[in-house]
């Protein structure tokens, strides 16, 4: 039997409701599906809430101990191939995306992802055994974190698919709870990383499998942990589903919907220019944010003599309390917009971030206690 979406049965259960009940009386109640495929629908989209949030992990994870723990594993390595090792994930990850895109629109979208989150799997179990190699441990380093990064283009599998199994109304908040749940990735991975120092560098050694459980794997190991679980999940629980505009079911789930005359229209009066301004103010964005997670770590052991344990724990600390920050922001962000519009708002955050790198420059006549070797904790 079909039943309406916006009952109040499937409301109670605290599901998102397909319609509001004043839109609903306006549709008509014309989209309508079944509670069992409504059930299931949104169980996938929470699968790829998930990944998506395991994707952000992935990176996050482990950004503040890379330094430390090339420092480790190889001597020779500098600064300069630090900045290779953090761009090796986002190269990674602008080159799987197309590719598993192009996959998703020819096959069943379980296909891309099962595959993409078994190479962030086997990626994070490679860096955890990077030690082991007698010479080149660096160059192991940096294949593990671009495999890792490759792996992570999955996210254009997860957004596409949330686009197309949710209906019009649905699918602003369904978006808004994709980039919140890959926000908490950043944040936790981190807090993550802080809560296993703890551990300690030298942890605990199982020689029969050569494995190093300390401070920098245990991190990684945790996230292919995570990564089964996924995988386990999208056999388990996830399902294909595509619906229309009005949460109707399509038969077919790579189906290709007829545009009204009305939305070729739409198409065309798009705004090409303002298109292309906010991707480059998101790549600006995007690459602040990873100049401050590379330089981070490094740059408090030279100034502030920090350890390597030290460095990975406090910038853990900082990191975390920037993502904190960062949700609070949004939330303030997506309310301010209403009154100040979205101009003021990008001038305002650029600003902000302006004087922040501008505070980060070596004030004082008092120059910095290098570390000159490594302190022994």
């Amino acid at each position: 039997m079909a039943a309406a979406l916006s009952s109040p049965e499937v409301a109670a259960e605290g599901q998102e409701p397909l319609l509001s009940a004043g839109e609903a009386e306006e549709e008509g109640r014309d989209a309508v599906e079944t509670q069992e495929h409504y059930k299931s629908r949104w169980r996938s989209i929470w699968i790829m809430y998930l990944t998506m949030f395991l994707s952000s992990v992935g990176f996050s994870i482990v950004i503040m101990s890379v330094w430390p723990y090339l420092q480790k594993i190889d001597p020779t390595a500098d600064g300069s191939f630090l900045g290779w090792i953090i761009a090796s994930y986002s190269i990674g990850q602008m080159v799987a995306s197309p590719l598993f895109g192009l996959w998703s629109n020819y096959r069943p979208r379980r296909e891309p992802l099962v595959v993409s989150t078994a190479i962030s799997v086997a990626a994070n179990c490679l860096y955890a055994y990077v030690h082991v190699p007698h010479s080149h441990n660096k160059y192991y380093m940096l294949t593990a974190r671009a495999l890792v990064g490759f792996g992570a283009g999955n996210v254009a599998v997860v957004r596409s698919y949330i686009a197309g199994a949710t209906s019009l109304t649905e699918r602003t908040s369904a978006m808004a709870n994709t980039s919140a749940c890959q926000a908490v990735g950043f944040i936790l991975g981190p807090v993550f990383q802080t809560c296993f120092t703890l551990i300690g560098e030298e942890g605990v050694t199982w020689k029969l499998v050569h494995l190093q459980l300390n401070m920098y794997t245990a991190p990684v190991l945790f996230g292919a942990l995570l990564g089964v679980i996924n995988i386990i999940l999208f056999f388990a629980i996830f399902r294909e589903h595509r619906v229309d505009d009005l949460g109707r079911q399509c038969k077919s789930i790579n189906c290709e919907e007829e545009e009204s005359v009305q939305d070729q229209e739409a198409e065309g009066n798009i705004d090409h220019v303002a298109v292309v301004a906010i991707n480059v103010l998101f790549f600006v964005i995007l690459f602040v944010f990873a100049v401050f997670e590379t330089i981070a770590t490094p740059l408090t052991m030279d100034m502030y003599s920090w350890t390597r344990k030290e460095a990975v724990f406090y910038n853990g600390i900082i990191l975390s309390v920037v993502g904190v920050e960062s949700v609070i922001v949004f939330m303030v962000v997506k309310a301010l917009s209403k009154r100040t519009g979205e101009r003021a708002i990008l001038h305002g955050g650029l600003l902000i971030v302006l004087v922040g790198f501008f505070i980060l420059l070596p004030w004082g006549k008092k120059l910095p206690n290098i570390q000159w070797q490594v302190c022994i904790t």
